[in-house]
């Protein structure tokens, strides 16, 4: 890696209940590249700093600065209301490290990489559970997302979310628009919830959920993102946003991971969404399969 990144105050501290400094925050993204890149690499991004540490308040970061080096990809991206956003776009380790020196504590990647800009190639369901919900009613709503997905010839992943739940991603070909792939991600939510709507919800609005799960997929928008896998999230103990199998669902919890092991994890294992993009399928017969799942359910009741 190249030493061209100056490291400024790494003995600042971002995370005060830890005592984690913004030097070891950069050594975690610097020792996780080489995984993260490939989930990462030519997508737009939105940066997540905390300049003065999680615990004041940070800011989201969607232009590239001026103050950027040459050598940090940028991504012109057009506004749906008219006009462009320059993205940063972190393609190699000497970005990763750049950002991570920023107090960037968190990524957030759009659904669609620069060269298929309007065709997104990941369907996103955010699994946001009650404050009362049990760890097993969570991990029980992954499973019944991943399902579903399967229902519809779809591969599913999943991944911690470093908070309070689990996100469950399906590749896609990059065929279909924004729009399309929305419309599929909140068809099947909306399914999903109909088949158990004591227990799940699509209903945005806090105050109308109850005790049921939300399932989100707002994620799928245009110029929506999503946390990028391997991510640090701002809370205290540094908790990661870190994909697993599914045979790790039953021992595994929403924080598990963090900037601490997960680069023992990686040294143990391979990393679970390494075969993302070849499982990727189209759009299409999972769009038709869904219309005759969402026909019969109307039919039978």
């Amino acid at each position: 890696m190249s030493d061209e990144v100056k490291i400024t105050n790494p003995d600042r501290v971002l995370f005060p209940r830890d005592g984690i400094t913004k030097g070891q925050l950069v050594d975690y993204y610097r020792r996780v590249a080489d995984t993260m890149l490939p989930h990462v690499a030519d997508r737009p991004l939105s940066l997540q700093r905390f300049p003065e540490g999680v615990e004041r308040q940070g800011f989201f970061q969607q232009e590239a600065s001026d103050h950027f080096p040459d050598w940090v990809r940028r991504a012109k991206v057009p506004r749906r209301g008219g006009g462009t956003v320059e993205h940063p776009v972190c393609d190699d380790a000497r970005t990763l490290v750049y950002l991570a020196n920023l107090a960037v504590v968190t990524l957030h990647t759009w659904t669609s990489r620069v060269a298929d800009l309007e065709q997104p190639d990941r369907m996103v369901f955010d699994l946001d559970p009650p404050q009362r919900a049990t760890l097993r009613e969570v991990r029980d709503a992954a499973r019944r997302v991943r399902d579903l997905l399967e229902e519809l010839g779809l591969v599913p992943f999943v991944q911690t979310s470093g908070s309070r739940g689990f996100h469950v991603v399906a590749p896609l070909r990059p065929s279909a628009g924004f729009e399309e792939v929305s419309a599929l991600a909140g068809d099947a939510a909306e399914l999903l919830a109909s088949r158990d709507p004591e227990r799940f919800t699509v209903e945005r609005r806090k105050a109308k959920r109850g005790e049921r799960l939300f399932l989100d997929t707002g994620r799928n928008a245009y110029a929506q993102t999503a946390v990028a896998p391997y991510s640090v999230r701002p809370k205290a103990g540094a908790p990661v946003a870190t994909p697993i199998d599914w045979r790790e669902l039953s021992r595994t919890e929403p924080q598990s991971y963090n900037l601490g092991n997960v680069p023992r994890r990686l040294g143990r294992r391979a990393d679970p969404w390494r075969s993302m993009d070849e499982q990727a399928r189209p759009y299409g017969p999972a769009r038709k399969r869904l219309d005759q799942l969402r026909t019969a359910k109307r039919s039978i009741g």
